[in-house]
């Protein structure tokens, strides 16, 4: 493949991009080193000679021929602490974002609680606009003056960042032979029961709120996005 650069040294692909049309991932090795085996530090070794003759202990690693000439550099030591994301002051529980990336980028969410990892816990609801439960960081969320009066609604604390990790899963067989195994399409895990239990018990709340504020379920059905001549900055949301 032709290397094609923006300048001398810049590449116009990134490293990802490269990755993958190199097909680099089909080389990858997923297994890990066998334990080498422990080996003492010291062997016994038997000379030879009339002045000479019995055993000695000798070092099995040689050592090196020089000392070094600086002392081995120890790895700085980091004094910075991890502290918890600030929420903005515009994002409390009820209000509804919009959100800006990813699978549902442009749909309107409500937001629930914020989690340890500073993520948010947003919610379509799923019944009206397709949304589940899901993390999103609040960078990449516009939030409107729209509230929703949530009232004392308590989120289960099973629902938290564990809550969303996916099983890792090891393959017997390549991607490319799952995919076309016996002529059929690889199926679907099907979704967990308890995770569609725990998205309706949190949807049935909001709902609830809801179906009072007239036109608010068409309002979170809709889609947003800007039209030629709109520019985000001159907006209120």
């Amino acid at each position: 493949m032709a290397r094609k650069e923006i300048a001398p040294g810049i590449g116009r692909l990134s490293r990802s991009q490269v990755y993958a049309r190199r097909q680099l991932y089909k080389g990858r090795k997923t297994g890990t080193a066998p334990a080498k085996p422990e080996t003492a530090p010291t062997k016994e070794v038997q000379i030879n000679g009339t002045k000479n003759g019995g055993t000695r202990l000798i070092p099995t690693s040689k050592a090196p021929r020089f000392y070094p000439a600086e002392d081995v550099r120890k790895p700085k030591q980091s004094r910075k602490t991890a502290k918890p994301t600030k929420l903005r002051d515009s994002i409390t529980p009820g209000t509804v974002l919009i959100l800006l990336a990813g699978r549902f980028r442009g749909k309107r969410v409500v937001f629930l609680k914020q989690l340890d990892s500073g993520l948010l816990l947003v919610t379509g609801p799923f019944k009206i606009n397709g949304v589940p439960l899901r993390r999103v960081n609040q960078a990449y969320v516009i939030g409107t003056s729209t509230k929703i009066d949530l009232g004392d609604l308590k989120i289960d604390a099973k629902i938290s960042d564990a809550y969303f990790v996916k099983s890792e899963k090891k393959r017997t067989r390549s991607a490319e032979e799952e995919f076309f195994a016996d002529g059929k399409l690889k199926e679907k895990d099907p979704f967990p029961e308890t995770k569609a239990a725990d998205q309706r018990e949190v949807d049935k709340a909001v709902l609830s709120v809801v179906k009072k504020t007239e036109y608010l379920a068409k309002y979170l059905k809709a889609s947003w996005g800007l039209s030629k001549g709109e520019y985000p900055h001159q907006l209120v949301f």
